[in-house]
């Protein structure tokens, strides 16, 4: 199997535009902008035809084996269309709705996002909970949108740290308001696959900013997100 694409590769092309515009293109990136739908199909020929050299280097029977026969297709749409469709496509429409007036809401808002990630290391599943916490502003985004949000962050390869951070920094900016949290717990298969095979480990992580500093903010934050595991609504 060749390492570098060959050069009527579509992503050969698509490379070449990303380094002639000077943007980053690491695993946890978001390179929709120059992808588009219509590259998607060649992108998943090629990776199709990537995914057969790598089974063949693994010396798997393509040809006879029948649970093997569209293996390298499953393999490339999955990578495009599912567990790293953050990479490939548009952020979700952010709508946000004004918070103001007699009915401002003062309080602390927290929510909950289930979510699956691919580690960028060993491209193994990160499976977790991410629990967002916010003192609303002068706009607010709709509960959906912070799952969707936690959702297209994670579907790219990335490590926990950074999808944490990343989660904080997006609704800060949507918002208009530094007073954004975000904690995550979450299963590693690096660790629970391979490696130390540590199929009892968990992963948390948290990032605060702005009020979420002050020990009564953080204290209600923590106790909300203690109160969501022991109650089922």
């Amino acid at each position: 199997m060749s390492d570098v694409p060959t050069t009527n590769s579509v992503s050969l092309v698509i490379r070449n535009e990303l380094k002639a515009n000077n943007v980053r293109f690491h695993a946890n990136d978001n390179i929709h902008f120059f992808v588009a739908n219509n590259r998607l199909p060649e992108l998943e020929k090629e990776l199709t035809k990537k995914f057969e050299d790598v089974l063949d280097t693994l010396i798997i029977d393509r040809e006879n084996d029948p649970n093997s026969q569209d293996t390298a297709n499953r393999l490339a749409r999955m990578y495009l269309y599912e567990i790293m469709a953050g990479r490939y496509s548009p952020p979700p429409k952010m709508t946000t709705f004004p918070n103001e007036g007699e009915e401002k809401y003062d309080g602390l808002l927290v929510s909950r996002a289930e979510f699956k990630a691919l580690c960028s290391h060993h491209h193994q599943p990160i499976t977790g909970v991410a629990n967002i916490g916010i003192l609303p502003n002068g706009r607010m985004l709709g509960l959906s949108k912070y799952i969707r949000l936690v959702h297209w962050h994670a579907a790219r390869g990335t490590l926990q740290e950074e999808l944490c951070n990343r989660i904080v920094k997006s609704i800060a900016k949507i918002t208009n308001t530094e007073d954004v949290a975000c904690h995550i717990m979450a299963r590693h298969g690096c660790c629970e696959n391979r490696g130390v095979e540590a199929h009892s480990s968990l992963t948390q992580t948290t990032v605060l900013s702005g009020r979420f500093h002050e020990e009564e903010v953080k204290s209600e934050f923590f106790s909300q997100i203690k109160l969501s595991q022991q109650v089922q609504v």
